[in-house]
């Protein structure tokens, strides 16, 4: 079943994806497979497909409303291994690398190497994507970063708040597993990490969001796993692969985002050859929750760009 966002004047059009699980490198990992719709006709290897890579402690769910908004696009949207429905992986970490490595490996069983593939990867799965790329500069076409991490998270600002942050997910790993995944999954930290990060007033986004995040923000396999790709996720940023991003790349930036500061998409645009930077304003690092449409539109134009 999918997550029905809030109602708006426009009939939103249904999602019927496609299930499929695929064995990779020890996960069994789920993915969702959004197609134009029932009627239209069969994938064109002309046409692109859009693989697109949630956020820390996100699932597939969260990207759904940015699905929802290309109607005539064909997107694919997995679990990452350890959270949501797929498993976790065997043999590899479960940082930046690691999911990177995955990603690869799905792509190319998606026939990626016979189509292009436009990259979209949101907050932490920026990271992943831009690592994509960086592994192998021939299978994305075009890379779509939306909210990225592109400012270090144990420098500047916002060092204490990460720091603190940091010592939470350690403490959720050095307990007894119950004890940890309580804290971790705790209803009201959860609630207080999506209040935080909202900067709407409409209630019904707002109700959308916390039920959203109360149903699979929590969605993961063990919080040694979680530990491991929270510390991933703050000692890293897209930077970390600026030479290897030569391809046409959008990034959409939230006006008020507070983990990943515009100031510093601007750096990040800045230092890319063939880079094009849309900012969303009145909005944080929820752009896929609280304004999917605009997303959608800025990434239709950029497809279409020639």
């Amino acid at each position: 079943m999918t997550s029905r966002p809030p109602g708006s004047a426009t009939p939103e059009p249904s999602l019927l994806p496609e299930q499929r699980v695929e064995r990779i490198h020890g996960s069994e990992l789920h993915f969702w497979t959004y197609r134009p719709g029932a009627d239209s006709a069969p994938d064109s290897p002309g046409e692109p497909l859009i693989v697109m890579v949630h956020g820390l402690r996100g699932t597939h769910h969260g990207l759904e409303p940015i699905v929802r908004h290309l109607p005539g696009r064909t997107a694919v949207v997995p679990d990452l291994p350890g959270f949501g429905d797929s498993g976790p992986m065997t043999g590899r970490p479960h940082d930046v690398a690691g999911y990177a490595a995955a990603i690869v490996e799905l792509i190319e069983r998606l026939g990626g190497r016979e189509r292009p593939v436009v990259l979209l990867g949101h907050s932490f799965g920026s990271m992943v994507a831009a690592h994509v790329v960086s592994l192998d500069s021939e299978l994305v076409r075009r890379l779509v970063l939306v909210n990225p991490i592109s400012t270090p998270a144990l420098r500047g600002p916002r060092v204490v708040l990460s720091r603190l942050t940091s010592l939470y997910y350690a403490l959720g790993t050095a307990l007894p597993p119950r004890l940890g995944r309580a804290l971790l999954a705790n209803r009201l930290v959860v609630r207080g990490a999506g209040q935080a990060m909202l900067r709407t007033r409409d209630p019904r986004v707002r109700r959308f969001v916390h039920e959203s995040h109360q149903r699979h923000f929590s969605r993961f396999h063990s919080p040694g796993l979680l530990s491991e790709t929270y510390a991933a996720s703050v000692t890293g940023t897209v930077a970390d692969h600026l030479a290897a991003l030569v391809l046409p790349t959008l990034v959409i930036a939230g006006e008020s985002d507070e983990i990943a500061p515009v100031e510093g998409q601007r750096e990040l645009v800045a230092g890319l050859p063939d880079a094009e930077l849309v900012v969303i304003p009145g909005v944080g690092h929820l752009v896929h929750y609280e304004t999917p449409a605009e997303a959608a539109a800025a990434i239709d134009r950029f497809l279409e760009r020639s």
